[in-house]
């Protein structure tokens, strides 16, 4: 297994066939001593879906790793796009319930008046059009792990019902008396804000204490843009094989482009894009598939850049010009780099790089001014 640690060697050539690049977990001294070679290459490969190495990843894997093995119900939250499923998976992976069934369900896809019957299952005649006997999500997840995605669009009816199952471990199906026992590990998902929907009165505060027992908050795309390169280089590789086009080059002004976009459909966007990128791919060389609108804003790394410093210097230069020169601000050049600010305006002094109405004011010939002062100058 490749660390994804590497993969920025490589970012921009695609080999054939080379393992996917992955995170990789560190485990305590304890945990390793108990685990056989073979038992810690598989408990590795438990996470081979969820990639990246980013330090904002790994808290959150560490956290997957804590709450595991405790089957306490678990909250995960997030932007839409983030990989909420994934993390799911990966609970159930690495707890007692593995080799059980893993049920899901997206509340927000099922009609408000057929939602009960998935959850828990009907009766022959039940209701206008149950010609025959349901099982219910709860039941076919019994032993396992039932993950409700979009759980803060269940209707405020059917709360108090999801409320006892959860409390209880028990329901009845629709259309019948007889109540059947079950035991489930329930993980929910929202990109919604819960706690505020309890404020308004459209979710029950008893429902929600009793899902936030352990809330997991996914980050989006645009805090570990550190784990972009890895996560292109895996759809690339995966879509590729999928459609029979095989990607050997990703170009650095295509990676730079994919870099500093601030992907609001995060994850789920970043993979749609990659997969238009291979259908317009030629020669095996992978195209920027960002809008032309989205690319003109953002800089490219000049071809005549020879080095990492001259490579820099025109990636901050191209963005400071796209934006007329603002630092500062969520359409400024250190959000659309993704640095801080104080960040940039260090590297511009370090690079030399100061707004061209400042260096005729100046002297032209002397290094940029290093000063306190400059600082509010490069504002």
């Amino acid at each position: 297994m490749k660390p994804c640690s590497r993969v920025s060697e490589q970012l921009w050539r695609v080999e054939p066939n080379r393992k996917r690049a992955r995170s990789t977990r560190g485990f305590s001294v304890a945990a390793i001593g108990i685990l056989r070679t073979s038992d810690q290459d598989s408990y590795a490969r438990r996470f081979e879906q969820i990639i990246g190495n980013s330090s904002a990843l790994e808290a959150v894997l560490e956290q997957v790793e804590r709450v595991a093995p405790t089957g306490s119900t678990v909250l995960i939250q997030g932007e839409t796009g983030t990989g909420k499923e994934l993390i799911a998976h990966a609970i159930h992976n690495i707890s007692s319930r593995i080799g059980r069934p893993f049920v899901r369900l997206n509340c927000a896809a099922i009609p408000l008046d057929l939602l009960e019957s998935e959850l828990f299952g009907h009766e022959k005649g039940a209701f206008t059009g149950a010609i025959a006997q349901k099982i219910g999500r709860f039941e076919l997840a019994d032993k396992g792990t039932l993950f409700l995605d979009e759980v803060g669009d269940i209707p405020p009816a059917l709360q108090p019902k999801l409320l006892r199952v959860l409390q209880e471990q028990e329901f009845e199906r629709l259309g019948s008396t007889r109540t059947h026992q079950v035991d489930v590990r329930l993980v929910a998902a929202t990109n919604r804000d819960l706690a505020e929907m309890v404020k308004r009165g459209e979710f029950r505060s008893d429902l929600y204490y009793r899902l936030n027992v352990f809330p997991i908050l996914l980050p989006p795309l645009r805090e570990r843009r550190e784990d972009i390169p890895a996560l292109v280089t895996h759809f690339v590789e995966i879509l590729g094989g999928r459609m029979g086009r095989e990607i050997e080059h990703i170009p650095p002004e295509t990676m730079s482009a994919l870099g500093s976009y601030h992907w609001p459909g995060n994850i789920r966007e970043l993979q749609n894009l990659i997969e238009r990128a291979v259908i317009l791919s030629n020669d095996g060389v992978l195209p920027n598939p960002l809008p032309a609108a989205e690319a003109e804003q953002r800089a490219t790394i000049s071809l005549g850049a020879t080095t990492l410093r001259d490579s820099e210097r025109t990636l901050i230069l191209q963005t400071l010009k796209a934006v007329r020169w603002v630092i500062g601000g969520p359409k400024g050049a250190a959000a659309k780099l993704g640095l801080a600010r104080t960040t940039l305006i260090h590297k511009m002094q370090k690079l030399g790089i100061s707004r061209p109405g400042l260096q005729r004011r100046e002297n032209v010939m002397e290094p940029a001014p290093q000063g306190p002062g400059s600082l509010s100058q490069l504002q």
